[in-house]
């Protein structure tokens, strides 16, 4: 897979960046890590192609994000915004400060998997479909 568009080594240094805005302030807000930044990108613009405002964020290192200012945090994550949804490929452990009260993770939280990786990524959940079905749900 190819970098996305909207990605840099700047960018990435900063351990968290806006890869995709909307204008004004976003309603929803889908945040990957990794190879799930495809599935948000492309739940993103189906959302968007149904008139809902939406951010993706690149989160691809929690801990150099926390060591941005307040004013630069918050300039990627608007307090305003609570209506987030993580995906990640790993456990949703740490997330729930980024997702708050109203918002969601789709993740692994659980052992014992074994198949081909596409049919086990689509049993967990990590499909467009799941992504834009869960970021529905979120009001």
């Amino acid at each position: 897979m190819a970098n996305q568009a909207g990605s840099s080594p700047e960018a990435v240094a900063k351990g968290g960046y806006i890869l995709e805005d909307c204008s004004g302030t976003p309603e929803l807000i889908l945040i990957g890590t990794g190879s799930e930044l495809e599935l948000c990108t492309k739940a993103a613009a189906q959302l968007r192609s149904e008139g809902r405002n939406v951010r993706v964020v690149s989160m691809p290192c929690v801990e150099l994000f926390e060591e941005q200012d307040a004013a630069y945090r918050e300039s990627v994550l608007p307090a305003a915004c609570r209506k987030r949804l993580v995906v990640e490929a790993s456990s949703s452990f740490g997330w729930h400060k980024y997702v708050g009260f109203d918002g969601a993770t789709i993740s692994i939280d659980r052992f014992g998997a074994s198949a081909p990786g596409p049919l086990c990524m689509e049993k967990f959940g990590f499909t467009v479909e799941n992504v834009v079905a869960k970021a529905k749900g979120l009001g």
